[in-house]
Order: C-alpha cells, then structure tokens, then sequence
C-alpha cells in the first residue's frame, strides 16, 4: 500500500483550483493560455510552487509572469474559499522548462526520422 503525504495531497488540490480560477476567474488578458503543469508544496503546507508553461510558446512571455504575480493575492484569497486549510500556502509562479526541453526533444527526433526516411528513399 502507498502513502501519500499531505502535502502531496494538497498539492493536487491546488493543481486542480488554481486551474479552475484561471480558467473561469481571472480576466487579465496577460494571462491568456497558461497551463498549470505541477505544484509543490512544502510539508509544512506554507509555500507553494506552481510550475507552468504557456500554450503554444517555446518561451514565456515576461508579461505574462507579470499579470500572474498580480493576480497572486486574488488566487491566494479564492484558494481560501475553496480549501479548507488552516493557512493557505504562499503561491510562486515558476516558468516549466521540462515542456520546452521535451519540445526540442521531440523536434530532433522527427528531424532525424525525416532524415532516415530520405536515406532510405535515396537507396532505393
């Protein structure tokens, strides 16, 4: 059997509302396609960092970590409508490189299928 800790737990929990407020919430045009990619959350539940990537985009937009540092007290204030926690974390945005690294992955790997399949149509 697994055990999760809480703050796993309620990492998922913050995943799943921050999300949702800016999704249905947050109107600030700055914050247009980001995708909340993974929280983490400190045991003692006082910090949480949420990693994110914006749609579409190799790199971030500074103006969009711009619009989500000011949106932070909103979110903090909605996240404590929604969960009931004795204190709600701290938020910190941080820009998710894993998606542009598997992005450049995945460019070299077709680039190098392109390349295999125009050998191959030179040896036949």
């Amino acid at each position: 059997m697994t055990t999760f800790k809480r703050a796993d737990r309620v990492a998922d929990l913050i995943k799943i509302e921050i999300s949702d407020i800016l999704l249905k919430q947050i109107r600030d045009p700055r914050i247009g396609l980001v995708t909340i990619t993974g929280v983490k959350v400190t045991d003692d539940l006082r910090l949480a960092k949420i990693f994110f990537v914006e749609m579409g985009k190799e790199t971030i937009d500074p103006e969009t970590m711009t619009g989500l540092e000011k949106a932070t007290g909103f979110l903090k204030r909605e996240m404590g409508k929604r969960l009931q926690l004795r204190f709600v974390p701290d938020l910190i945005f941080k820009i998710d490189h894993s998606f542009a690294y598997g992005s450049r992955i995945d460019r070299l790997l077709s680039q190098i299928h392109e390349e295999v399949e125009e050998n191959d149509k030179k040896d036949q």
